[in-house]
Order: C-alpha cells, then structure tokens, then sequence
C-alpha cells in the first residue's frame, strides 16, 4: 500500500467500549471518519476493528540469559506486532532498543530503562544490582534514560530466609520514588509476595507487575492510592514448575509460590472488584515468548473480570493510562482488524485478520 493509498475498514469499528462506528479511512497514515474526496487507490476490508493491542509488561530485547543482539530482538518485536500488539510498555530491558523507534514496521516502545535491583537479589545479567544508599542516583539514571517510567524489583528471593522478602527499606524506597516523581516519570516495582507492598503503596508507587501477594489487608490500599495492577497471568502460570524446581533448596520459597499461584484468580477478581485499574501484560522476552497477549486477555476472563473491560485492559483504558491515542480522529493509524466481535469472545483476538500500524498494514 502507497503512500497516496487509502484504506477503508467497514463494519464495526470499536472506538470504545461503548462508542461504535461503521467505517474508518486511513489516510496519509492517519485516521479519519470523513470520506477522502477524489481517492482512487481505495483497498478495502471489512470486519470488526479494534486499537491496536497493548502490552503493558513485556521485554524486548532480553531473554532468559540476559540480553540479546538487535536480531534477536527484532523477531520479539515482530512476533509481538504480528499477533496485534501494537504498543509495548517494555518494563524492563538491558539491551538499548531505540533504533526500534526509526522502524515503523515495528511496535511502539515505552521503556522504563533497566530494572533496579538488590545486589544478588535478581535474575543475573538482567538488573543494574545496586544497595540501598545507590537507589536514588540509579532512579535518577533510568528515569532520564527511559520513557517516563522507571522499574525498580520490589522483592525476591532471600537465601537467608530461604523464602521471598522485601529488596529495599521503607525510606529509600519513599526517595527513590519522590525523585522519580520529580523528574516527571513513574514508578512500577517486580512483587510476588505480600510483605513489600505496603511501603511501596505508602511511598507513592504508581504500579505493581504481578501483584500475587495483594491481600484483603492491601487491596483496599491499592484502591485508595490509584495504585495500577497488571497481573501477568500467563507468566503466573509458571509457578508450580517454578516451585517444583526448587523445593529441595527452598521448601519454603517453594511453598509459597504454589499458594500465590493457586489463588491468582480470587486476588485479580478481588482487585478489579474493588476498583483497582487492571492491565494485561505478559512478561514476554524472559522465559516467556511473545506474542501472547491474547492469552493474557483470555486469563483475565477467566479470573472473573467482564470481558469488556478485559479488552479495555489491552485497548481503549491501556492506552488512555499510557498517554497515547486510540481510534481518534487524526491519530496514527495503529489498529487490528478481526473477523468476529472480540466483545462477545475474547478469543478472537488470537486470529487477526488485518493488523494496520502507522497506516500500513503490516504481517
């Protein structure tokens, strides 16, 4: 398709949840709602169309041994693009990817730099693994080297106790965070246990990736500070093979994470009931492939949130948390086409018919 060349979808275009329209043209790589006069290259399509998806906890450019070259990291982002996903919080990567942003073929990225860790107190090669008087400068630094986000690991395994515990006091935490905050990013943290919550809530965090460890005693304070979940259910998954793997060493580390897992559902359910914002995310690009983040849609289901909204977490409220457009008029023309209405079964969005990013469609 040309640059001069229009496309034209029809049937039912999901501008929100609520908001239907029967046909968009995309023009000069761009959405409009108005028929283009005089256009001759006209390609059509039709079916059910949506933004294109978000998501909002993935790596591009980092595998399970730490980070890959710009080949490999390519294929992630394609593997991701092809299966709908046009926009990537990538929440955590120690490879430099900003030549993804010169490719419009490829995903958008908001990074949040590298993750911040504990020293010893994260997977190797992934994290810069500081102490908790460097905390702030590191905050600092990736605050001014990502996209207005910044991804500190919140708690781990701690061999001393041979179980998961808390990486940083109360009051670095609280710094770290302010300090962000004044160089205008936010802050998500890693947390799959209960015990570092709290502090994190209290000092201002913006978001939790996985959240496992919410309780009836933090949800409410989830709920009270804004405080964003994105539950990375297919990752959550990979629990029991996890906690088989090291229930020799770690009995109780072991155990733990097969009672996080066996309640994943209740504590997303309980979350979203009690009005906190819930986000898909895959935590692609370490164990885990891309491409799944219908999968992830389908889990939210599954743990009870309406299917709307589940889409909402990957389209129209996804975006909207993250400062970039949806299905406006005039914005990028960034959308995936399915052949069914993905309202009525979520599973559709494991099959797109059309997927369209800066105008073109791509895959």
């Amino acid at each position: 398709m040309s640059d001069q060349a229009v496309l034209h979808v029809k049937g039912r275009v999901l501008v929100g949840p609520d908001e239907v329209r029967d046909e968009l043209w995309v023009v000069g790589g761009r959405i409009s709602y108005e028929r283009p006069a005089g256009a001759r290259d006209v390609r059509r399509v039709e079916g059910w169309a949506l933004p294109g998806l978000v998501d909002a906890h993935c790596h591009v450019g980092l595998d399970q041994h730490g980070p890959v070259s710009d080949e490999v990291s390519e294929k992630q982002a394609l593997t991701d693009r092809d299966a709908g996903t046009l926009l990537v919080r990538d929440a955590g990567s120690p490879s430099d990817t900003r030549w993804i942003d010169d490719r419009p073929d490829l995903p958008k990225i908001i990074r949040a730099g590298r993750h911040i860790a504990r020293t010893r107190r994260y997977i190797r090669n992934y994290a810069h693994e500081i102490e908790p008087e460097d905390l702030v400068a590191y905050v600092a630094r990736e605050a001014r080297r990502g996209d207005g986000w910044v991804k500190l690991v919140g708690d781990w395994i701690d061999r001393g106790t041979g179980d998961l515990g808390a990486c940083w006091p109360r009051d670095a935490v609280e710094a770290a965070i302010a300090e962000a905050h004044r160089l205008g990013a936010r802050v998500t943290a890693h947390c799959f246990a209960e015990d570092s919550l709290r502090d994190l809530v209290e000092a201002g965090i913006d978001c939790v990736e996985h959240a496992t460890g919410l309780t009836e005693g933090t949800i409410p304070l989830f709920a009270a500070h804004g405080v964003a979940i994105v539950p990375t259910l297919v990752n959550i998954a990979t629990f029991p093979r996890l906690a088989d793997g090291g229930a020799a060493k770690f009995p109780r580390w072991s155990a733990h994470m097969r009672r996080l897992y066996e309640r994943r559902y209740d504590t997303v359910r309980a979350a979203y009931d009690a009005g906190i914002q819930v986000y898909v995310g895959t935590d692609a690009g370490g164990t885990l492939p891309h491409g799944l983040v219908a999968g992830e849609v389908a889990e939210l289901v599954t743990a009870g949130i309406p299917r709307t909204e589940a889409l909402s977490a990957t389209t129209w409220g996804a975006r909207r948390w993250l400062g970039r457009p949806g299905l406006d008029e005039g914005a990028p023309a960034d959308l995936v086409v399915y052949e069914a209405d993905p309202r009525a079964d979520v599973r559709v969005l494991g099959a797109p018919r059309l997927v369209v990013l800066n105008g073109r469609p791509v895959g």
